[in-house]
């Protein structure tokens, strides 16, 4: 098939798509698309709102619309690293045999991932990089496709350990869930307080999601657009000659080399799925929030002046 053919295809089947993520999640259709775009392009999402905005329900109804395994890890102060990655055991033989854990799934449900300590978050980072765990120095590869949808309460910060820079930096993107609109609200309460059984079928199964993420990879993309992507991501570096006064004035640090990968990524997918061969500088600026934002960080002063990242790039873009 050629690969005009394949996006075409794609358009049509991410209609489906979010047709059926719709039967269960009202609203939410930022969220919805960023969820379903880091997943074409093989990246990790981070989803943070409160409680009760349907975070968990999104990435549970989005697997089974995927066709794909999931596991949902409850992240908590005691958890262990082992209590993901797996273990070794002795079986009755008296040899040691590896018990995988509920890393080996194809999507992953980190809920709450800033309640454990940075021990545990830690033993997501090689799954999230390299598709890989070593326990014991033993190597296991992860079944493909394989992603980290994590969770995070942002108004909740007691008992919490916030997420080091080198883990937010895996993530693709960072997606706020907002409350929803009064008709909305009405339509969850309707749906949720009734008996309504609502069938979810399966639109793709594993084996197409690791063709489509290779489709996005060999969508081209004009120079323009890359020297777009890059002096974006540099213009967020306060030290940097493009910064703007606003940069300077506001941030302590700025977003690092894989922002500009994921960038044109996103942009690719974000083309594809709107039936367009290559993607253009709208469809960079329209990945660049949920992007860069995770990968700032501001100062005191901008914390003083209520000014949030969301400003900070907008205002570059």
């Amino acid at each position: 098939m050629s690969d005009v053919k394949a996006v075409n295809e794609l358009v049509a089947k991410f209609d489906l798509l979010k047709a059926e993520i719709g039967k269960v999640i009202i609203g939410q259709k930022e969220a919805v698309d960023f969820t379903l775009l880091s997943i074409f392009c093989g990246g990790h999402s981070l989803l943070i709102g409160v409680p009760g905005l349907a975070k968990t329900l999104l990435v549970n109804t989005v697997s089974d619309v995927l066709g794909l395994h999931f596991n949902r890890i409850q992240f908590t102060p005691d958890l262990m690293p082992s209590d993901i990655l797996g273990s070794e055991i002795l079986d009755e033989n008296r040899k040691f045999k590896f018990i995988k854990g509920p890393i080996f799934s194809n999507i992953i449900l980190a809920d709450e991932i800033n309640r454990t300590p940075p021990k545990t978050q830690a033993a997501l980072l090689e799954a999230m990089q390299e598709r890989s765990v070593t326990v014991s120095g033993n190597h296991y590869k992860l079944d493909l496709p394989f992603f980290v949808l994590a969770t995070q309460n942002p108004i909740e910060q007691e008992g919490t350990y916030p997420l080091p820079e080198a883990q937010l930096d895996r993530f693709m993107f960072s997606i706020n869930l907002a409350y929803p609109t009064f008709a909305e609200e009405i339509q969850v309460v309707k749906s949720t307080t009734s008996i309504l059984n609502q069938n979810i079928n399966a639109i793709f199964n594993g084996n197409e999601i690791v063709e489509i993420q290779k489709l996005i990879r060999k969508i081209p993309v004009a120079d323009n657009v890359i020297e777009y992507a890059v002096g974006l991501v540099g213009k967020t570096r306060p030290k940097s000659d493009k910064a703007t006064e606003m940069v300077k004035s506001y941030l302590d640090w700025g977003a690092g080399p894989r922002a500009s990968q994921n960038l044109i990524l996103a942009a690719k997918a974000h083309a594809a799925v709107n039936g367009k061969y290559s993607p253009d500088i709208e469809d960079v600026k329209a990945v660049a929030i949920p992007i860069l934002s995770h990968r700032i960080v501001k100062n005191y002063k901008a914390e003083a002046e209520g000014i949030t990242i969301s400003d900070i790039i907008t205002s570059l873009l």
